[in-house]
């Protein structure tokens, strides 16, 4: 299961939790939390797609 997966699986339990809640305001912050494990998921996709690699710096010998 990549992260993405996880992040989704997080949204909607959250989503179900803020159905279940009666309170306004809790119900409001589960399902914007829901919302922001969406947008993790949307950039774990975006990420798994980069082939980005990582080269260190040139050293440079101090002149002589």
């Amino acid at each position: 299961m990549t992260s993405a997966d996880e992040y989704r699986i997080q949204a909607a339990v959250l989503a179900a939790e803020a159905r279940d809640e009666r309170h306004a305001t809790v119900r409001q912050e589960l399902l914007r939390l829901s919302k922001l494990y969406l947008r993790l998921a949307e950039q774990a996709d975006k990420n798994s797609r980069l082939d980005v690699g990582y080269e260190p710096p040139l050293r440079i010998s101090p002149a002589s």
